[in-house]
């Protein structure tokens, strides 16, 4: 089913979207997909999602108010959301389902798209609901079942629900143990049962091997959602679509024309309030075996037999395998560490050092800067090396993956006065302007030989126009209708922690050897250009 539903997504994407009629009129009472504006959707379509309940563990959070019911909201705009749906809430603070209505309208004011029909979060807010108790609460349990059933006769759901994990992590192993206790996992008689899981799925190989063991106790793996929003942004989704729909990227996506790919996300802000949790996991577990070796796989995966869940998870898999483990003289030459001190910020305004951030521990040895030099030893990437950073206080927020292809073979241009050529550039914009640029050497006009540096500029906005958008909707909806391609299978999880887990052991163990800093609002540590310029390369400069 998964397999047919993500070919039919794939498609409909270029054959239908455009076909479909836009319909208009007042809307339907007590039908969410109907309303005005919404376009029309085939019954096909529908019926894959068609009837659930929304279980969210931690309702009263900010992921929720922020991402999760705006993405709703959103779906329902497009007629994307189950005509047959309820949303629950569960959580420790003490509400009613009323209490929970009035927090969501104060989200809905502030998050969502002004321009949205109210009526649409009107017929919304009318099928939300709450259960208070505690996430380790087994005794709790046994009221949400009650109200599901309750949901159920009311809403019509067909005891179809997807429970959503927006809970701390330490709770992610009670909640599933006790849903398996009052049998809520159970899948018969079309009714389906899937868990959605947000990161962070461990701290560490050990304690996620654990998690999935645990899981797995109660749910089959493919009830098992992990989620990673970076795969619900589009220009993510698109590597797929722009290296296997055009014929004139693939034959020189490898290592004959490829000199080396970059993937960085930086980030102006520092902790901002989330120094509690930040300050125990650092830039490298943050990062990196999640967002950015998402994008690392999707870039380097070969082509799969089909765009099924499994035969797409099961070449990300691939190139993570693929990754030899650092020993530890790689570890001290291809992994670089660092931590922001004061310095300036995006406004140039004055800004503090890590160490003074609030909730921060005195002298702390956390890393708020990441870089690796991963190599893939596969056919298609021998010798390629992958440079990977993420980093926190950087002179400008951007997300994105450079090719960086090899130099022509042969200098023609000897005798004019072009000293020498610069290779050519793919950049793959992931945000915050989502798009894709190819840059390459023109002869400048005029009587000499000179050239010049253009870009073969695409921008998703400039060319499809804005679209209100969180980066969940396409996750939301493809979790309910069972089609998990974009969502991490436990072996992707287990690699990615495996390839970062001796940087993590090296790390730790040098904790008290002192942390290179870096100024805030500067390109990182000096060690991670020196990284690059060993081999005769160098960092595209962030802003």
């Amino acid at each position: 089913m998964a397999q047919l539903s993500a070919a039919r997504s794939f498609e409909r994407v270029h054959c239908l979207e455009e076909a479909r009629p836009r319909t208009g009129g007042a809307p339907v009472p007590g039908r969410i997909l109907h309303a005005a504006r919404a376009p029309a959707v085939s019954a096909a379509d529908r019926d894959r999602a068609n009837g659930c309940v929304l279980v969210v563990f931690g309702a009263g959070g900010d992921l929720t108010r922020r991402l999760l019911i705006p993405a709703l909201l959103n779906l329902a705009a497009e007629g994307r959301l189950p005509e047959r749906f309820a949303f629950v809430g569960y959580g420790k603070t003490e509400l009613d389902d009323e209490t929970l209505r009035e927090r969501l309208d104060a989200a809905v004011k502030e998050h969502v798209h002004k321009d949205l029909d109210p009526e649409l979060w009107k017929a919304l807010r009318a099928r939300v609901s709450y259960v208070r108790g505690r996430f380790d609460d087994k005794d709790a349990y046994g009221q949400l079942k009650a109200e599901l059933e309750r949901v159920d006769g009311e809403h019509g759901t067909s005891g179809r629900y997807l429970f959503y994990l927006a809970c701390p992590p330490r709770f992610f192993g009670d909640v599933s143990d006790h849903l398996g206790a009052y049998g809520l996992d159970r899948e018969e008689n079309g009714r389906w049962r899937r868990i959605v899981i947000e990161k962070p799925f461990g701290h560490d190989l050990e304690s996620a091997l654990a998690l999935n063991r645990r899981l797995c106790r109660v749910f089959d793996e493919d009830q098992i959602f992990r989620i990673d929003h970076y795969l619900g942004k589009e220009t993510v989704q698109n590597i797929l679509a722009f290296r296997f729909a055009n014929g004139i990227f693939e034959p020189v996506w490898n290592r004959r024309y490829v000199d080396h790919i970059q993937i960085t996300v930086a980030e102006t802000l520092g902790v901002e309030g989330r120094g509690g949790y930040y300050d125990h996991a650092g830039a490298l577990r943050d990062m990196v075996p999640n967002h950015l070796f998402q994008v690392l796989t999707l870039i380097a995966m070969e082509p799969p037999s089909s765009l099924g869940a499994d035969a797409v998870r099961d070449e990300k898999a691939k190139v993570l395998r693929a990754v030899p483990t650092f020993s530890p003289a790689q570890v001290g030459t291809d992994a670089v560490r660092g931590q922001y001190g004061a310095g300036r910020g995006e406004d140039g305004a004055p800004t503090p050092g890590y160490a003074e951030e609030t909730s921060v521990e005195a002298g702390s040895a956390t890393e708020t800067y990441a870089a690796l030099r991963l190599q893939i030893d596969s056919w298609r990437w021998a010798g390629v090396p992958f440079y990977l950073r993420t980093g926190k206080r950087l002179p400008q927020r951007v997300s994105e993956a450079i090719v960086r292809f090899r130099p022509a073979p042969l200098h023609l241009f000897k005798d004019t006065p072009i000293a020498c050529t610069r290779p050519n550039e793919l950049v793959l914009r992931l945000q915050p302007r989502e798009g894709i640029a190819l840059r390459f050497d023109v002869k400048r006009p005029g009587l000499e030989m000179k050239l010049g540096e253009v870009d073969m500029d695409f921008a998703y906005a400039e060319y499809f126009g804005e679209t209100a958008s969180t980066g969940y909707e396409t996750l939301l909806r493809d979790a309910m209708r069972g089609d998990a391609t974009l969502f991490q299978r436990a072996d992707n999880v287990e690699e990615g922690w495996r390839v970062v887990q001796p940087v993590l052991d090296a790390w730790e163990a040098a904790r008290t050897n002192g942390l290179p800093r870096y100024a805030a609002g500067s390109q990182g540590p000096e060690a991670a250009s020196e990284m690059l310029a060993r081999e005769g390369r160098e960092w595209k400069a962030i802003g």
